[in-house]
């Protein structure tokens, strides 16, 4: 059976070459794997540790090799990776057995030639001290190593946010993000599934910001609790649960949600709107409609109809809503802790990204009514995809105003940017502007 150290080292490799997705590659890898919980457990933490720290762990590695990080094969990469990582940061691994196990390592993937170096390369680094090198260069570079994010984008952070609040940004990228859930109002209170989730093993807490988000932890998968199962929560961040807020969807409203999959902002506006009146969830796939159907089924929720559709081209079929909310495909840098692979995206996929992300929010502005609200939401920290696209509508849409954000999300005007330093929350960016005439279908 394979070992929890080398079913990292094989995810890794995956995401690393094939960029795949890190939640699916870890989560068939351990399905596979026959392990149990205690080494799937490290076998995750090394797994993730090391996509979170891994230009930390190459910038140590360069320097105790003579061969640079990228001329190494990948299987010896991801070893040594990995080895520095238990290193560092899993005091609960002593140094050797860390080093003895790296050779292992290249025997078990037939590098048996390389065993030599990947030990020589561990003990070095042990007899520095175990001290990451020095990082020369702009504040950028530097922090781009103590917090292993591409000197760019902490670039592109510190000339948005400052100095400050980019710090922020990237301490909380390293780590497991908190779990929250969304209450069912429709089935039961905060309360009660607070005692029962209790009852099941769970830690509560209540959140400060809105009463019917709950904190879950010491647990595992939540979604195995047998309150999740009668349908008495859907799991969400707290971001996306005053995203649905702001939305101020009411009982015996029209609602649309564009870009709806996988539901959980579709589930939580129901909510708001006491299951009274109709609720169109949106998406490009029919198989992704199709999980936002099953989820409404399981939470009892008989306002919400799931359809295919392409948010991008209008339907006049659909009619107007009174709320439409546009949640677009965006970069996803508001929640690099939940998916570190995405910080290392080439930042020229990124540059087609605005143009998408205004297209589809031309489109959903088609369907509000005269004096109904347009909500454009993003999980990213990037200016060019939230302020940016939001002005430019704005400035070519004269039928829309900027509509006045609650003050209790932290805004007195139309847009808002949630840290994920400050409320402990994904990064998330959140606007709302109002139709003021509709001239072609009043």
């Amino acid at each position: 059976m394979k070992t929890a150290r080398q079913i990292a080292v094989e995810a890794l490799g995956k995401v690393n070459g094939s960029k795949g997705y890190s939640n699916i590659v870890i989560d068939k890898a351990l399905e596979q794997s026959g392990l149990d919980l205690r080494d799937a457990a490290f076998a995750t933490a090394l797994f993730y540790g090391v996509l979170e720290r891994m230009l930390t762990l190459d910038h140590c590695i360069a320097g105790f090799s003579k061969t640079p990080v990228e001329k190494l094969t990948p299987q010896v990469r991801e070893i040594l990776r990995v080895s520095l990582y238990q290193i560092l940061y899993m005091d609960s691994v002593p140094d050797s057995a860390a080093v003895n196990e790296a050779v292992n390592l290249t025997r078990v993937f037939r590098k048996e030639s390389a065993g030599g170096f990947v030990n020589g390369v561990l003990r070095a680094f042990l007899r520095s001290g175990k001290r990451v090198p020095r990082m020369a260069g702009s504040r950028a570079d530097q922090l781009s190593i103590q917090y292993s994010c591409p000197a760019w984008l902490v670039q592109l952070w510190l000339d948005s946010y400052g100095e400050e609040n980019t710090e922020g940004i990237l301490k909380t990228s390293l780590g497991r993000p908190p779990v929250y859930i969304r209450v069912n109002t429709l089935k039961t209170t905060a309360d009660a599934l607070s005692v029962q989730l209790e009852e099941e093993g769970a830690v509560v807490r209540r959140d400060e910001m809105e009463e019917n988000c709950l904190r879950v932890s010491g647990t595992g998968d939540v979604t195995a609790l047998p309150a999740f199962q009668e349908g008495l929560f859907h799991v969400q961040d707290k971001s996306s649960q005053l995203c649905v807020k702001a939305l101020d969807a009411r009982p015996g409203m029209r609602v649309l949600d564009i870009c709806a999959a996988p539901g959980g902002k579709s589930f939580t506006a129901a909510q708001w709107m006491h299951g009274e009146g109709e609720l169109l969830a949106m998406d490009l796939y029919r198989a992704r409609a199709a999980l936002v159907a099953e989820g409404a089924q399981r939470l009892g929720i008989g306002c919400i109809a799931a359809k295919e559709g392409d948010a991008s081209r209008y339907n006049s079929k659909l009619g107007l809503f009174d709320r439409v909310l546009c949640d677009a495909p965006c970069s996803g840098l508001g929640i690099i802790r939940r998916k570190p692979e995405i910080k290392y995206k080439n930042p020229e996929e990124l540059g087609e990204i605005p143009q998408l992300q205004y297209n589809i929010l031309s489109n959903s502005a088609n369907y509000v009514k005269k004096g109904g609200i347009l909500l454009y939401s993003t999980c990213t920290l990037n200016p060019g995809e939230n302020e940016g696209v939001v002005e430019r509508f704005l400035a070519e849409h004269r039928d829309f105003a900027p509509c006045r954000l609650s003050q209790s999300l932290g805004s007195s005007g139309h847009t808002v940017t949630l840290f994920p330093h400050q409320g402990d929350t994904d990064g998330f960016f959140i606007s709302t502007m109002e139709r003021v005439r509709h001239d072609d279908k009043d």
